[in-house]
Parts: C-alpha cells; structure tokens; sequence
C-alpha cells in the first residue's frame, strides 16, 4: 500500500494532473453551488473531453468534480434554501434556519470543515478497507437491501417534528410517486394514466427542485425580504475549537454511516445524508432543535453525503458497480478509456488507483483552502436584489431539469411539485419525508419483490436471515419509539396526578 501511494503521489504532481484536479475541484465547486446543476451533469458533460487526456488526469479530474459537488451543494442550501445537489437536501432544515438569523457564515463555516472531515475519513476508510468493506457489501442479498431501505423510512416517518402521522403520510406519498411508471419486474405499466411521459416514472430531480427550490421562489416572491440585509454579506468561518467538540461526535458518527451507506450500491450519498441526519435527531438530548438551525442539523448531513460519496467508490473499483449516479457516470468513463474497474483493477491498473485514492486526499484540503474565497464571491449574488435573482433561479431550475432528460415534461413535472411544496408549507406539511420516499422506493419494492421470489414466495426469509432480521426489527422498534415515548409520558403523567390526589 505504502508503495502504492508514493506512485499515486508522483502521479498527482505531473503538472497536467495538478491542474486537471485543480480544475476539477473549480469546477464542482460552481456545479454543486448553481442550482439546477449538479456534479452528475457536469461529469455527463465532460466525459467527451476527457476521451482525449491521459487515464490518470482524467479520473482525477472527474472524481474531483464528484467530491467538490457534493460540498459545494451546501452552499446555495444555506443561503437561498436550494440545495444545489440532491445531497444537500437536509442541509437546507438548518443551515437556512441559521443563515435567517443572521450566521450565514458560521453555517457555511460549518458545512467547510464537517465536508472535509467527512471526506477525510470517507477517503481513509476507501484507501485502507476497499478489499474488506466490499466483500461485505458483496454479501449482501435482495432481503439485507430490502431491511435497510426499511429502515431509512421508518427512521424518516419518526423525523417529522413530532408529527408521526404526516411523516408517514408523506412517506406514503413518496412511495406513490415511486411506483408510477413501468414496473421493473414485470414491465407493465402502472399509474401511468395513458401518458407515455409518465412510462418512464416521474424522474427525481425535478420533484426536489420543484418542492424545494420552485416552493422557495414562490414564497418569497410574496415576503419582504427582510432577511436579505442579513446574509447579503457573507465570511465563512472555520468553527473554533470549543464548537468543533459539538459536533465532534456527529461528525464521527455520521461520517461511518455515510461511508457504509455509500459501499452500498445504489445507495448513494444523497442516502447517507438523510440517514446520518436522521440518527443524529434520534441520539440528540434535544431533538426538537433540529431544523431550527443548530450546527448538528449540518454537521450530520455533510459529513454523512461526502463520506458516502467517498464509499460509493468502493464498488465501483473493487466490484465494478457503481455505488451512485455519479459513479454509474464515472464507471462509463471507465468503459469509455477501455479500463474495466473490478478485481482485476487494482492488480492491473495500480498506478491509477492510488493517483485516485491520492487525488481525492488533494481534493479535500483543496476543498478546505478554497471554499472560503468562493463562497465570498458566489455569497456577493446576495446583493442583487430578489427581483432579478429569482428569475435567474427559475432559469437554472428550468436549466438543470431539462439538460437531464432535454423532457419539456420535466419542467413542467418541476413546476407542479413548486406548487405542491409551496401549499404543504403553508400547513406545516414536511417534506423531506416525501423525497425519501421517492430516493429509497424503487430500492424497496425491487428488492422486496426479488427477495420473495428467490424464496419461492416465503416472506419470513426477511427474518429468519440474520442481518436482514436484524435490521427489520430495529426499524420496528424506531417506528414505535415515538408512541412509547408518549403512552411512558401519559402514564408517568397519570400517576402523579394520581399521587397528588390520594
């Protein structure tokens, strides 16, 4: 290994190879923070042009894309409540809550250090366990995936401020959303309501531009924007020792998560973001802080997006699966240079393994020395008044959903779930379980119905195989959590009432 990375260091120092991931980390630094665009399009994008550089600046310029995207994502979260890539989703609940009041740059501030930390162990964790991490997530069957898709929606249908109800409501609707289309397992059409659009599912990315960013611009078109002289002038800041002991152990915590989310394939860090933020409600002393705008609320999820977006390359260059949309990309470009990431890669193509391994290392203390000056000149949009910002976000929203597809639908899709989004805020509706929903459905019903099939048709094989079991049953217990929590209250309540009146 040690040799490995000294060849992967005087790899990274070619001049050309520098400034490809110098370029890159740029790159998905104006990516993750425009809304619309995201480090999955911008890798669609460039993957023509890096046909004709070497191997080694190419990934290293692709993966630095990835990894700067999913930080850089935080930044519009923060500022405008748009997250620019779907891993930020939950960094908009309280790094728009602080910057309202005024802390922009501490939020900022914040999300730098937790990416980086998050990144780092992500990185340490892909460099040192590859060989182990994936022979775990190779043992992994349809019912292991099923339990764990499980899990993530009774984790969310609990994270709903105290509204159980209208967390699994919005679960539910999410589930909905994911079942429109063909079915993967039979081909058949389902709540397509004869529209050919509709045959391909309603696509992912215009529902959480739509709920988040169009709901967004329709209600501050009716405010005064008061807010805005409070954010328009924007300094990150690096958190100081004592807030770095807060969030120490969330950061930690969910950095693992993150990793292990990411390994898995399909998952993604879009996955391991809302995980980690919903652990961290579910371990905090005072989970009703959470999407008020404490430091938590954004450690969680950005440390829990980077370090999966660093595990979901595990797969991809140990197993050759892609363990993200990104590295589905990624693993065409692969393809494209005539390298075929799998077993064989690491023992055939060293050199490029560790460049990568060595380049996503650089990415991160670039990500740390850069971000600042960035966010500096990306926070002085601030200062062009609302009027003419808004348009221009509805122009990147339209933008960016269409370059995905090049679907009018789409756009018209995006548009709807605006106006969705904007009526369920207005009765303190959440969201965010309905984007669960849609992320983890497809998982869910894939695997559930593939696991039943390979057992002819026994449903018990989700418990009587061990991990599977496992995890079922401790979602089950989350689920009711809430509802034990609250008949211990109503007793406890009930017996001193009982006491005061004997």
């Amino acid at each position: 290994m040690i040799e490995g990375l000294l060849a992967g260091i005087s790899s990274v120092i070619v001049p050309i190879h520098f400034f490809a991931l110098f370029l890159g980390v740029f790159l998905g630094f104006i990516g993750g923070a425009t809304p619309g665009i995201s480090g999955t399009m911008l890798v669609i994008i460039l993957i023509p042009i890096t046909y004709g550089m070497s191997p080694s600046a190419a990934f290293l310029m692709l993966t630095a894309i990835y990894a700067s995207s999913v930080f850089s994502g935080s930044i519009s979260a923060i500022l405008f409540r748009t997250p620019g890539t779907p891993e930020a989703v939950c960094t908009v609940f309280d790094g728009y809550p602080m910057a309202k009041r005024g802390e922009a740059g501490k939020a900022l501030g914040i999300a730098i250090f937790s990416s980086a930390a998050g990144g780092l162990i992500g990185t340490i964790f892909l460099i040192t366990l590859t060989p182990v991490l994936a022979k775990v997530a190779l043992t992994f069957s349809s019912a292991e995936y099923f339990a764990i898709a499980l899990l993530g929606l009774t984790v969310v249908a609990s994270l709903s401020n105290g509204k159980l109800l209208l967390g699994a409501l919005g679960v539910l609707f999410g589930l909905f959303i994911a079942t429109v289309g063909i079915d993967p397992m039979s081909g058949v059409s389902r709540f397509n309501f004869d529209s050919v659009q509709l045959n391909g599912g309603i696509p992912f990315i215009p529902i959480l531009i739509g709920l988040f960013a169009m709901s967004e611009i329709i209600r501050k078109s009716q405010e005064d924007h008061a807010i805005k002289h409070k954010i328009k002038n924007v300094s990150s800041k690096l958190p100081d020792l004592a807030l770095m002991r807060t969030i120490a152990g969330t950061i930690g915590r969910s950095s693992l998560i993150g990793t292990f989310v990411g390994i898995l394939p399909g998952a993604g860090a879009t996955t391991a973001a809302m995980l980690s933020y919903s652990e961290s409600v579910r371990w905090s002393k005072t989970p009703e802080k959470f999407g008020t705008g404490i430091a938590e609320g954004i450690a969680a999820p950005e440390s829990g997006n980077n370090a999966g977006a660093m595990g979901a390359i595990v797969p991809l260059l140990a197993l050759g699966i892609p363990g993200s949309a990104t590295t589905a990309v990624i693993l065409g470009a692969f393809i494209l240079h005539g390298i075929q990431p799998g077993p064989m890669l690491i023992v055939q193509q060293a050199e490029l393994v560790y460049t990568i391994f060595v380049g996503l290392l650089v990415a991160i203390l670039f990500i740390l020395i850069l971000a600042k000056p960035f966010i500096s000149i990306f926070a002085q949009t601030m200062k062009v008044p609302y009027t003419i910002m808004g348009p221009i976000i509805i122009l990147f929203c339209i933008i960016g959903t269409f370059a995905v597809r090049n679907s009018i639908f789409d756009i018209w899709v995006m548009l709807v779930f605006g106006v969705i989004g904007y009526f369920l805020e207005k009765i303190k509706f959440p969201v965010a379980p309905i984007v669960l929903g849609v992320v983890l459905g497809p998982l869910a019903e894939e695997e559930f119905r593939r696991a039943v099939q390979m057992a002819g048709g026994d449903f018990m094989v989700f418990l009587t195989r061990p991990i599977s079991g496992t995890l079922i049953a401790i979602a089950v217990i989350l689920l009711l959590l809430p509802l034990i929590k609250k008949l211990f209250k109503l007793l406890s309540s009930s017996n001193k009432g009982g006491s005061v009146g004997a």
